[in-house]
């Protein structure tokens, strides 16, 4: 029986998978082939999407992308078998967008059916944790810290420093709470994992768990996700059954259970603290900290907030070790981090690369350079609060420090890239827009200055040019009120957007002859 591979990926499905893998069906039956449909992960190559695999020779051959038109031809040309095709690409693993990868914690995406413990098992799946039950929490911590892992969803806090805070707080009741809000635009890892990987999760969380004596744990995921949902509401069950979950973890006399929150898409509920407050049935809104949640977070108890990266490569940094992990990367940013290339680019998806690859290489080596053909003007880095980066900083190196340097960040690693038509004025303007329709209302940086930013970017349009030292002095004076006087992340970064636009596109400002820089 052919085994043939159709990705059930969101990204995928948008594309017609599910038509697809219709009519593969249906041709098979037709044609009295024998055929094993697979519905796995996607390989993250989202421009070649429905991209359909097929195992012949011992191999994974892909096609793509494969519209349900095409699959008469593909069966005429022998696709089971590896037959030539206007569609076929060669050995999945030898596509120069894969191969060039360094695949750490993505490595098992795309290989089989996401909800098969037996693929999982034998993809390496548990190992991480069948190791981490053999050490104490302490070994457990130093193994995380060793391996230099920090915070993925953007704040990029030292992983290891929170476990073992947490871990140092006390006996009694803690949590470990999965942030899978993913609200910044142009990102997809944290979906393409759950969705294409779902148990690597869960065995993090435990991991973490037995890291720092929790005894349960919290996915808090968005609405906007009902595929990923289903996903991993399934394998979470499924784990519980095997006995990889409850109150007996594989007979280890450990326990560590975990249940799946569905949020309502509040772009705010991404910060830790407004999530912990959805969580508990309030609506988000930020916490002042002190106290920092993994001293009194969830129901006012020690809790671990990470995103769904940071714990997903956890079961690898406790099956090969902290060392291992550690030898990838550039100066304090180690390891390696899903970019996600989006916009106006010709290849887009994800491309997980170890700290230190530049814009350039990403851009243009995996991307392709732009859909339109038309030269690249901007680069949005870090989500949509992120710094605008222009040509003269593609070669950078993408690293927490490198990035903070040009007064940008790397955040969530989301990559959304701009041709020369882009107006950044109205990007700039964007930013401040986005902030206030989400901030949660509670600091008046945040709530009253975004508001006033929009106002002030329309003047500067509106005047042409008159008045413009006036006020782009008063929209720099606000943007620092928003930096330092935020209660979190949403206003404290939208200044990113506005000032690197100001600063590296002054022309759409109609400033560029006066050569103001902020």
């Amino acid at each position: 029986m052919s085994r043939v591979f159709v990705p059930l990926d969101t990204s995928a499905r948008a594309l017609g998978a599910d038509k697809v893998a219709a009519a593969i069906a249906a041709e098979a039956r037709k044609r009295g082939a024998a055929v094993d449909i697979v519905r796995n992960g996607s390989r993250g190559l989202v421009w070649l999407e429905p991209l359909v695999e097929v195992e012949a020779g011992g191999r994974r051959l892909a096609y793509g992308p494969v519209a349900p038109r095409d699959v008469a031809a593909l069966f005429d040309a022998g696709f089971l078998d590896g037959g030539a095709h206007a569609l076929a690409l060669g050995p999945t693993e030898e596509i120069p967008w894969l191969a060039g990868q360094q695949r750490l914690t993505f490595a098992r995406v795309g290989l089989g059916d996401p909800l098969s413990l037996d693929d999982y098992a034998a993809g390496g799946g548990w190992r991480g944790l069948k190791n981490a039950l053999a050490l104490p929490a302490a070994a457990i911590v130093a193994e995380i810290s060793a391996s230099g892992l920090r915070g993925r969803g953007g704040a990029a806090f030292p992983a290891g420093t929170k476990w073992e805070t947490v871990r140092q707080a006390g006996d009694g009741q803690k949590y470990v709470v999965c942030n899978a809000d993913e609200g910044d635009s142009g990102t997809l890892s944290d979906r393409m994992l759950r969705e294409g990987d779902p148990y690597c999760l869960i065995e993090g969380m435990a991991i973490a768990g037995l890291a720092v004596g929790a005894t349960q744990g919290y996915v808090y995921l968005r609405s906007e996700y009902p595929q990923a949902a289903r996903i991993l509401a399934a394998a979470i069950g499924r784990a519980r059954e095997a006995g990889w979950l409850g109150a007996d973890i594989v007979g280890s006399g450990r326990a560590f259970d975990i249940e799946l929150r569905i949020g309502a898409g509040a772009y705010i509920c991404g910060e830790e603290t407004a999530l912990l407050e959805s969580l508990e049935g309030r609506r988000g809104i930020v916490r002042a900290k002190p106290p920092l949640p993994a001293l009194a977070g969830l129901f006012g108890r020690p809790t671990v907030v990470n995103n769904v990266i940071t714990l997903a490569t956890a079961p690898l940094i406790l099956e090969r070790g902290g060392a291992f992990y550690h030898g990838h990367g550039s100066g304090r940013s180690r390891g390696t981090l899903p970019f996600q290339l989006a916009g106006n680019v010709r290849r887009g998806g994800l491309v997980e690369k170890a700290f230190g690859v530049t814009l350039n290489e990403l851009l243009h080596d995996f991307g392709g350079g732009t859909l339109s053909g038309r030269p690249i003007r901007a680069v949005q880095v870090g989500g949509p609060l992120g710094a605008w980066i222009p040509p003269a900083q593609f070669d950078v190196p993408l690293d927490y420090e490198r990035y903070g340097e040009i007064d940008a960040m790397l955040g969530h690693g989301g990559i959304v890239v701009f041709d020369d038509r882009v107006d950044m004025r109205r990007m700039a303007r964007f930013a401040m827009e986005f902030c206030a329709e989400e901030s949660c209302g509670k600091c008046t940086p945040c709530r009253i200055g975004s508001t006033r930013g929009v106002e002030l970017i329309d003047r500067l349009a509106a005047a042409g040019g008159a008045g413009h030292g006036e006020r782009l002095a008063l929209l720099e004076s606000l943007c620092d009120t928003l930096l330092h006087g935020s209660a979190c992340g949403l206003g404290g970064m939208t200044p990113y957007p506005v000032l690197s636009a100001l600063r590296h596109f002054p022309e759409d400002f109609g400033i560029a002859s006066q050569g103001h820089t902020p």
